[in-house]
This record gives structure tokens, sequence and C-alpha cells, in this order.
């Protein structure tokens, strides 16, 4: 019987299911800012093939630049996903293409489920100005 990280099935318990489905965690840290504690949560972009193509039309080539996704406060903390989209070599055309993600509110840097929470209980969802 194979046993399941602890750690991993947490992950997949608190974060928003396409994230915890789509993306790996490599690294979690802790920051006190002006007196606020914030969860930074670390996620790259799991190895799977975009559709449309098959394994052997690209190569992988890295990750784009990472982005910053604000989701529910856990403990007291702000948690901020930073995460890292999978950057691939098309082999027949030599351009890089990469998985079509709709991961955060239109218009906000918050995760669809937080600004969805945000706007219910609030009628708005605020601006906490630029992550650092």
């Amino acid at each position: 019987m194979k046993t399941e990280n602890p750690y991993v099935k947490l992950f997949q318990l608190i974060l928003p299911v396409d994230i915890a489905l789509f993306f790996d965690f490599v690294d979690v840290r802790e920051e006190t800012v002006t007196d606020r504690r914030e969860l930074h949560l670390y996620l790259d972009e799991k190895p799977i093939v975009p559709t449309g193509y098959k394994s052997t039309d690209l190569s992988p080539n890295g990750f784009y630049e990472g982005g910053s996704i604000q989701d529910f406060p856990i403990r007291d903390r702000r948690v901020h996903l930073h995460v890292r989209r999978r950057r691939w070599l098309d082999n027949s055309t030599g351009k890089s293409v990469s998985k079509d993600w709709d991961l955060v509110a239109q218009g906000t840097r918050h995760s669809k489920e937080f600004a969805a929470f945000l706007k219910g209980l609030l009628g708005e969802i605020p601006d906490y100005g630029p992550l650092s």
C-alpha cells in the first residue's frame, strides 16, 4: 500500500482545487511586514503537456516569471501564492507555449474563490495594494 505524504495532503486540502491539482509545492516562507504576518507559498506548474499537443511536439523550456495571487488567510496570516507557469518549446515552430490558466478573479490579484467570498461578505473586493 502506497503511503501518501501528509504535507501533500494538507497542501491539497487548503489550496484552491486547480492549484493543488496542477502545481507542485516547492517552498514556504513566513514573514512579518509592518506588524502583519504573511505566509508565502511557492508553487511550480507540474510538467503536464498543454491540451492540444503531444509530448513529442514539445520540449520543456523552463518557467515564465512568477506571479502572485492572494488567497484565504490561514491562522491570521495573509496568504500569497507565488506561482510559476511552465514554458514549453513547440518543436515544429520554435515558439513558446504554455497551458492557459484562469486562476485569479478578473481585475484582481485574488484567487477566484477568495474574491467570491470577499464579494459575498463585503459586497466588494477590497484592494490591499501591491504585494511585495
